[in-house]
């Protein structure tokens, strides 16, 4: 081991002598002189583990065996890191699938805040949003103007429906009602948050479930439908 330590001292004179050397040209053995001595103190360092681990008395095969196990490790880590929006992206997707309505929250490449839904048996796509800290299940209606609540939904999140006044004329699945216009305080799905957002309330009886309609759809900077996957994007 003394005869070790001695021939590392002497490799990394003989690296730095070269290093001063050469510093004028900036270049060793055709590398920048940062990436030689990089490479260089790397080499040595490789030798000294190896040496170590040839000298510790452990079995090469069982050396080999925990190096393998390590390698693989290491890789599976930088692996991850590398892909880590696009393994998000499909556990989004196996988590929308088996829960559909559930928005699942996440990030785009570029740091956006993202919430994935599942499309529905149905073949709507429906979301379990927040309206004023109430869960109230939406139908995503590309062909609604805005946001519109059953009036059940409307007491729900707190909204006194005896006193609005139905004087907005909309269409729903049953005809032409009227509807009254309201304020949301704040309307939540997933990561990603709306407040004082317009809605209307429909009559009693007239609308199966709430929509989201197109105002706060065009919020979003973008949203997308990946085969059964709608992607909103913050």
């Amino acid at each position: 081991m003394n005869r070790l330590f001695w021939l590392v001292i002497a490799a990394i004179a003989i690296l730095l002598l070269v290093l001063i050397v050469n510093d004028e040209s900036g270049t060793t053995l055709g590398l920048a002189n940062d990436d030689f001595a990089d490479a260089a103190y790397m080499s040595i360092f490789g030798i000294v583990v190896a040496a170590g681990l040839l000298g510790s008395g452990i079995p090469l095969n069982h050396m080999m065996r925990n190096i393998a196990i390590w390698a693989v490790i290491i890789l599976g880590l930088v692996t991850g890191y590398q892909y880590q929006y696009e393994l998000t992206n499909i556990a989004n997707r196996v988590t929308a699938g088996l829960i559909p309505g559930n928005a699942i929250s996440g990030n785009s490449i570029d740091g956006a805040e993202t919430v994935s839904i599942g499309q529905s048996s149905n073949g709507h796509f429906e979301v379990n949003a927040l309206v004023n800290d109430q869960r109230v299940r939406f139908m995503i209606d590309t062909g609604a103007s805005t946001i519109v609540l059953t009036q059940a939904d409307a007491e729900k999140v707190g909204i006194d429906v005896s006193s609005l006044s139905y004087t907005n004329p909309v269409s729903t699945a049953n005809g032409r009602t009227m509807a009254a216009s309201v304020r949301l305080q704040e309307i939540r799905i997933g990561n990603i948050t709306r407040q004082n957002l317009r809605a209307l309330v429909s009559q009693e009886g007239q609308l199966s479930g709430s929509l989201l309609g197109m105002n706060f759809m065009n919020s979003l900077s973008a949203y997308t439908v990946q085969r059964d996957q709608l992607i909103l994007t913050d």
